[in-house]
């Protein structure tokens, strides 16, 4: 499977078979490039700007938003073998969503790889959100503060998840156009080895993700 990150909250997954998946696209207010190209399947974590900008997606992709089970039937055989997507409720505050409103978080079951998508959790996971989300091999997690987790909040989901491999998301870069704390705030907090690259993707495979006491953590560049 190829991770790539366009910035923000907003990846581009693709498969072996060639499913297309994009999470929470930003409008162009956000600062980066937006994230064109056609896609199968976008997911929406909330319906903020900066992750519900679905039109600047190409192609004619399945829109899935909310908790539960998504069907991808829409999509054929050919595609969605094998692959799952599931949502499961939080919030994007401390609050119940009292400040923020509601937040989904995706996990998608793709290539013999569990992918959580974290979109603007902005509290710690309960133990039942931590069943539900189950082992994750890549966790996409939001870093920066101020309507998310924080560093260390970051940090401390990490723990309770337990994640083979971790990208963060939705923090401070040149490119942003307001403002949130920098990556660096949660690689001094969280515990794992740090790696950064210089380039906006990834390739992976279930046997290169080995599991060890501590996780990779993989700063990409932005597209």
């Amino acid at each position: 499977m190829r991770v790539q990150w366009h910035g923000h909250a907003c990846f581009r997954l693709t498969t072996a078979a060639g499913l297309v998946i994009v999470t929470d696209p930003f409008d162009e207010s956000v600062g980066y490039l937006l994230p064109r190209g056609a896609a199968d399947v976008v997911t929406v974590s909330h319906e903020h700007f900066d992750h519900n900008h679905v039109a600047a997606v190409g192609g004619r992709p399945l829109v899935l938003k909310g908790a539960g089970v998504h069907s991808l039937a829409p999509l054929g055989p050919e595609k969605s073998k094998g692959a799952t997507i599931r949502g499961v409720a939080s919030f994007h505050d401390s609050q119940q969503g009292r400040q923020r409103g509601p937040n989904t978080i995706f996990v998608f079951d793709l290539d013999g790889l569990r992918v959580v998508h974290l979109g603007d959790l902005g509290h710690q996971l309960t133990a039942q959100q931590v069943a539900e989300l189950g082992e994750a091999d890549l966790l996409l997690v939001p870093v920066g503060g101020t309507y998310t987790l924080d560093g260390a909040g970051a940090a401390k989901v990490v723990e309770a998840l337990r994640p083979a491999l971790v990208i963060p998301m939705h923090y401070r870069t040149d490119a942003l156009s307001f403002p949130l704390a920098p990556v660096d705030d949660f690689l001094r907090a969280v515990r794992g080895r740090v790696e950064r690259s210089t380039h906006t993707t990834v390739e992976l495979e279930p046997q290169d993700l080995g599991r060890g006491l501590e996780p990779r953590i993989l700063v990409l560049q932005y597209q």
